[in-house]
């Protein structure tokens, strides 16, 4: 190979039962011009052929990544893993110097077709990108390595992922909501005390019924559209912007969050849940088979009505009482032992059902 159709650079030598391979660190503009030109190309590759499976590239997983790249945070810590031919590589061993042919599609992605392919178009400062390279590795190789990295993996439940915001110093949305989470669980009085799962996993509590994660993906749904970029923009020093009109009525929380009034969105949340256990007591507190009002078929609609409830007042700067809040409830003929799972429904239609019931009989829908 002619030195100036490669791309080199600093390799180390390892040595494990699979082999001999490479550890070194390129840019990913490099990786970009050598291991990805199309995303269709790697959508069904020789592994998973091999293996029998199909995981063909997702497209929103892309985008997620597209935008995470932007973050002044970004980081791929986890090394790409890539195979090559002897005939499109050299080694010096001397030099520990590795020498990569730079042409389109010479080196087969093993592991890290997503991050890779979210690197496409990046513009941004240089973003290196750690890479574990093999030299004529066998199909049958490449495919144990790609299972004992994929397919034996423990996924991370998101419950988990949100309460790892409590170690971060910046703002964000993801914290406030944790750390709002946090305290309605904990604090003596709050009409959730004990009630939430935290990290998605039950501690044996008795009154434990809905998890981390689905209380914090609703409330981050009354702050913003986008939590990755506002944590990014805070980061930065800067500031969110102002809601209105329509918009403020979507993300009836922003404003609070971003006036760093966190402490407010906590107490409407804390009035309102509690005129909700004021409402229906026996519902609220019982955690049996056939009561959904304190699961999630039932968090999730008195999320939604929330919102109604918050915009009806007008006045989006401020913390309501529980009895301001009981007064829209109050005209609601529902009875404690009607929310059981044969009138409404498990999943995205009784939620729905039950929202929908709620606005009629409250009138705000009106």
């Amino acid at each position: 190979m002619a030195l100036n159709s490669c791309i080199s650079f600093n390799c180390i030598e390892v040595t494990q039962p699979i082999g001999t391979f490479y550890v070194g660190v390129m840019d990913s503009s490099d990786l970009l011009n050598i291991a990805y030109s199309d995303v269709r190309r790697i959508e069904k590759r020789d592994v998973e052929k091999y293996l029998g499976i199909e995981r063909e590239i997702s497209p929103q997983r892309v985008k997620e990544l597209k935008e995470y790249v932007k973050n002044i945070d970004a980081t791929f810590p986890s090394s790409i893993i890539i195979a090559v031919d002897s005939m499109n590589a050299k080694y010096d061993k001397t030099n520990k110097l590795l020498s990569i042919k730079n042409e389109p599609s010479v080196a087969k992605i093993i592991d890290g077709q997503h991050r890779i392919a979210g690197l496409e178009a990046y513009g941004g400062a240089p973003f290196q990108l750690i890479v574990t390279l093999f030299i004529d590795m066998e199909l049958e190789d490449q495919a144990m390595v790609f299972a004992t990295i994929n397919l034996k993996q423990t996924k991370v439940s998101k419950s988990l992922a949100y309460d790892l915001y409590e170690y971060t110093k910046s703002r964000s949305p993801q914290k406030t909501c944790h750390n709002i989470v946090k305290l309605m669980n904990n604090a003596e009085g709050s009409p959730f005390k004990g009630k939430i799962k935290i990290l998605g996993i039950a501690t044996g509590e008795p009154q434990e019924s809905i998890t981390q994660a689905t209380f914090v993906e609703r409330l981050l749904r009354y702050i913003s559209k986008n939590a990755n970029a506002d944590r990014d923009l805070i980061k930065r020093g800067k500031k969110i912007e102002e809601v209105k009109g329509k918009e403020r009525d979507e993300l009836i929380f922003r404003n609070l969050f971003r006036a760093d009034k966190d402490a407010y969105i906590a107490k409407n949340l804390w009035n309102y849940f509690a005129a909700v256990k004021q409402k229906w007591p026996t519902a609220w507190q019982q955690v049996k088979r056939g009561n959904i009002l304190n699961r999630t078929t039932g968090f999730v609609a008195l999320m939604r009505f929330l919102r109604d409830t918050y915009i009806s007042y007008g006045n989006f700067d401020e913390v309501y009482s529980t009895k301001e809040y009981y007064s829209k409830l109050e005209p609601i003929s529902i009875n404690d032992d009607d929310f059981n799972p044969e009138i409404f429904k498990p999943g995205s239609s009784g939620e729905k059902e039950l929202y929908e019931k709620l606005i009629r009989l409250s009138r705000l829908g009106n």
